[in-house]
C-alpha cells in the first residue's frame, strides 16, 4: 500500500478491519466451490476505494454503525459481481495480475457467481429493511448496465460527442462511487439533502477518476497495469482522442477515424494516433477537465465539518488526480 493510501485509510483503519471480516462473512455459503471461489477473490482484493469512501463519509457525518457496514459490504457486492461479469463480457483472463474467475473455472460458473453476489446485496438489504440503501445500489446497478450498452451502441459508429462521453462514463464509473457516498451518509441517519450533495460528490470524483484512467492510454509507464493504448486497440473513444477529433482538420479527422476503425492492431499506427493527439492539445485538455470535476468535487466537501475524516476525503480527491495505478 503507497504512503497516500495509509494516510487516507488512517481515520477508518479499524472499521476496514473489521469490515474486511464482516465482508468474508457475507459472502459465505453452504455450497463448498463457490466458498473457495469467495476465498480466492478476498485474498486478491484491490485498493477497496469504494467501501472506503462509505466509511470515511459516515464519519464525517457521524458515528460508524452497524448499518455503515452494511453499507460497505453492499458496494462490494456490486462492485465485485459486475468486475466478475465484466471479465466474460471481455472474455478477460487476467485482473490485476491474477487469474480471472472465467479464466479458472470458465464462464458459466462466474455468471452464477457474479449472480450470487448480486442476490446477497438483495438479501442482506431487505432482511435489515435498508430499503433507502437498496433503492441507492439498485439505481447504481441500472445505471451500469445503461452505461455499458450505450457505449457499445456508440462505439460502433465512432461518433461519441463530449456530451455522451460523459454520460458514458458518469454511468459506467462514477454511479458506484456515487452509490458509496450517499450509502455512507443514509447509513448514519443523513436527510436527503445532504445524502443528494454528496452523491453528487461522489460522482464528480468518479468522473475524474474515469478521465486520470484514459489519460492513461497516452502514458509510456508500464507500472500501471493497463497497457498503452489498448483503449484504441479496443476502439473506446475517450477524451484525448474526442477533443482532438473535434479540433483538427477535416483530413486528418478522417484519418484518425479509419486508424481506430481499420488500423487499432497495428502496433505503429496506434503509436501514431497517440502522437497526434499529444501533439494537439488532447492531453492538456483532458487534463483541465479532470481538474474541474476534482475541484468541484473539493468544493462540496468544504460545507461539511472540517474534521480527519474530510481531510482525508480531500486526500482521496488529490489521490484519484495523481495516482500512477
Amino acid at each position: 500500500m503507497s504512503k497516500t493510501s495509509q494516510l487516507i485509510k488512517e481515520p477508518i483503519a479499524e472499521e476496514m478491519k473489521i469490515f474486511e471480516e464482516k465482508f468474508f462473512e457475507s459472502m459465505k455459503s453452504n455450497v463448498a466451490l463457490l466458498d473457495r471461489i469467495t476465498y480466492y477473490i478476498v485474498r486478491r482484493k484491490g485498493k477497496q476505494m469504494r467501501p472506503m469512501f462509505v466509511f470515511l463519509i459516515a464519519k464525517m457525518l457521524g458515528t460508524i454503525e452497524e448499518k455503515t457496514y452494511r453499507a460497505a459490504s453492499f458496494i462490494e457486492l456490486i462492485h465485485t459481481a459486475t468486475l466478475v461479469h465484466d471479465d466474460v463480457v471481455d472474455d478477460s483472463h487476467l485482473r490485476r495480475g491474477f487469474f480471472s474467475l472465467n479464466a479458472l473455472w470458465k464462464n458459466k460458473i462466474a455468471v452464477l457467481v457474479g449472480d450470487y453476489f448480486l442476490s446477497k446485496t438483495l438479501i442482506i438489504s431487505t432482511r435489515n429493511k435498508d430499503f433507502d440503501l437498496l433503492e441507492t445500489v439498485s439505481v447504481a446497478i441500472q445505471e451500469l448496465s445503461e452505461g455499458e450498452l450505450l457505449q457499445i451502441e456508440k462505439a460502433r459508429k465512432l461518433d461519441i460527442t463530449e456530451e455522451v462521453y460523459f454520460e458514458i462514463i458518469r454511468m459506467k464509473t462514477a454511479t458506484l462511487i456515487a452509490a458509496c457516498c450517499k450509502a455512507g451518509a443514509l447509513s448514519v441517519g443523513a436527510d436527503e439533502e445532504t445524502a443528494s450533495k454528496l452523491h453528487r460528490f461522489g460522482e464528480l470524483v468518479g468522473i475524474a477518476f474515469q478521465i486520470k484512467d484514459d489519460l492513461f492510454d497516452y502514458t509510456t509507464s508500464n507500472a500501471i497495469g493497463k497497457p498503452v493504448g489498448i483503449d484504441i486497440k479496443e476502439q473506446k473513444m475517450t477524451l484525448p482522442l474526442i477533443y482532438t477529433l473535434n479540433n483538427t482538420t477535416p483530413d486528418k479527422k478522417r484519418w484518425l477515424i479509419n486508424s481506430v476503425k481499420r488500423h487499432n492492431t497495428n502496433k505503429k499506427r496506434v503509436r501514431e494516433i497517440i502522437d497526434f493527439v499529444k501533439g494537439n492539445g488532447g492531453i492538456e485538455y483532458t487534463q483541465k477537465m479532470m481538474k474541474q470535476y476534482a475541484d468541484e468535487a473539493l468544493k462540496i466537501l468544504k460545507e461539511f465539518p472540517d474534521n480527519e475524516a474530510r481531510r482525508s476525503l480531500e486526500l482521496m480527491v488529490q489521490y484519484v488526480m495523481e495516482r500512477e495505478n
